[in-house]
């Protein structure tokens, strides 16, 4: 069959009668000869296929490119750095960090981290910086604590957080900072804590331990993209600072054993977004603060502005998501929404205390989802831990204005748990669209004390009688009872 191209554009078939010869004009052998000739071909093909994967499955893995984020970019092994994971690289950094730190005016620079272990002590960093770790890299803190500088107290926190007396740096460190990213292809950021926990537990250590990043009185801070585990305490401390967004971290902690290591701790900071990350760690996965007693009320810096989205968080020890214990500077304007807690002690945790002061206010949860988890939404305000003894007993928070909306779980032991007191009741608490399996089959599993609310619509299991109960079109069914008792329940919230 012919297929001929009119100049109209149509396609013509025509059709020819093939004629075959009555007689092969070869013997048979012939035709042998040549199916042999292309089977062998074809079976040797193969075999050299297989030779080329095998080839290229030694090769080093592909290495991404890196994107130009900055006018100027250096490469952290042009500063003589080794990344065998033995070798010092501390100078490396700061050198980088100062031929950065010379080009504010233009725009800033970037310092690629290839791959490698880059072993360091803690540096500063500066303003106008991005920092990205490539695919393959992990940047370790040494564990010889003599290499931590001592940084003075945090104001809003007294004289130490677990001693009087100065407290570690951080691993990577800025004060007063804007415009700083610390990005990458999911390279990694490890403290190695084990020894600092270690010597933690056996009271070997004479100062507060160290964050593994931690920036303060700074605006314009980017983290993104890359996994930081086993921080020595807390994992990502932004203090005092505004318009920080943190996306698409992985941060990691043995869950026992690990004390302290929350996974990020908003501490007085405005503006702030956190999306996009899988916490699992050995403390509270997310905890918002503000200052500590008499020191946080004295500092006044409220954490405000905060949006939570699409995170997934686990702790065995405590909480998923926390607000306190220490917020005596005002926690306000925070939701959380999209987020999945599993595996965990408690769900999300509300935590204060007659001393702390401040205030607890306009707090939304909105698609929370709880699996296996022991106590599902936790307000406790008897957290009786304080920086020293000078704290005002009078100083009492004020909580109300809590949210919870579309929240679902399955295996949760207690789902509710509120524990205001005659000093510090809770007032405007609403649960609207809440089904939650559960798995302890007494009563008073939905607990309430001194708090004052409403539940909108049908939740499940059935709300205490401390609420208002409406239905969905907003019409009052039945008013609360208020009774103010605490059931006895086997858990410890």
């Amino acid at each position: 069959m012919l297929q001929m191209f009119s100049p109209n554009g149509r396609i013509h078939l025509h059709h020819h009668r093939r004629w075959l010869p009555t007689k092969l004009p070869y013997p048979l052998p012939l035709f042998t000869v040549i199916w042999m000739l292309v089977f062998g071909s074809i079976f040797a093909w193969q075999t050299n296929s297989v030779d080329v994967i095998r080839h290229f499955g030694r090769m080093a893995p592909l290495r991404l490119p890196v994107p130009k984020l900055r006018p100027v970019v250096f490469n952290l092994a042009d500063f003589d750095a080794a990344g065998d994971g033995k070798t010092m690289n501390t100078g490396a950094f700061e050198r980088a960090v100062e031929a950065i730190s010379r080009l504010a005016n233009s725009g800033g620079g970037q310092l690629n981290v290839p791959r490698g272990r880059w072993l360091t002590a803690p540096f500063n960093i500066t303003s106008h910086i991005t920092i990205f770790l490539e695919e393959g890299a992990v940047l370790l803190g040494i564990q010889d604590e003599s290499y931590w500088p001592l940084l003075r107290p945090l104001p809003s926190y007294g004289y130490g957080r677990e001693h009087m007396g100065p407290r570690y740096g951080s691993l990577i460190h800025g004060q007063h900072l804007k415009d700083v990213v610390i990005t990458g292809h999911n390279g990694i950021i490890d403290g190695q804590g084990q020894s600092w926990w270690t010597k933690y537990k056996n009271k070997l250590l004479n100062y507060t331990r160290g964050p593994l990043v931690q920036f303060m009185w700074s605006r314009d801070i980017v983290i993104s993209n890359i996994t930081l585990r086993n921080s020595p305490f807390w994992t990502i401390h932004p203090y005092d600072c505004k318009n920080v967004t943190l996306s698409g971290l992985t941060i990691l902690a043995p869950l026992h054993e690990a004390p302290n290591t929350d996974g990020i701790d908003p501490d007085s900071c405005q503006n702030m977004l956190i999306e996009n990350c899988f916490i699992s760690v050995g403390d509270d996965g997310i905890a918002i603060k503000s200052g500590w007693d008499q020191y946080g009320i004295a500092y006044g810096r409220p954490s405000s502005n905060i949006l939570i989205r699409n995170v997934t968080l686990r702790s065995i020890i405590s909480a998923g998501l926390s607000i306190g214990s220490e917020m005596s500077g005002g926690v306000a304007n925070v939701t959380a929404e999209n987020i999945l807690i599993f595996e965990s002690r408690r769900g999300v945790r509300i935590k204060t205390a007659p001393g702390r002061g401040g205030y607890i206010r306009g707090i939304e949860f909105r698609n929370l989802t709880l699996d296996n988890v022991r106590t599902g939404i936790v307000i406790k305000t008897d957290y009786n831990e304080h920086a020293d003894a000078g704290f005002d007993p009078q100083a009492l928070p004020v909580i109300e204005g809590i949210s919870f909306e579309g929240v679902r779980g399955r295996g949760v032991r207690v789902p509710v748990r509120m524990h205001g007191s005659q000093e510090i009741p809770v007032h405007g608490v609403k649960f609207k669209d809440v089904s939650i399996g559960i798995s302890y089959k007494k009563k008073r599993i939905f607990q309430c004390s001194y708090v004052e609310g409403r539940v909108v619509g049908p939740v499940f299991p059935a709300p205490c009688e401390d609420l208002d109960l409406y239905d969905e079109e907003g019409r009052l069914v039945k008013r609360a009872t208020h009774k103010n008792d605490i059931a006895e329940v086997d858990y410890d919230g």
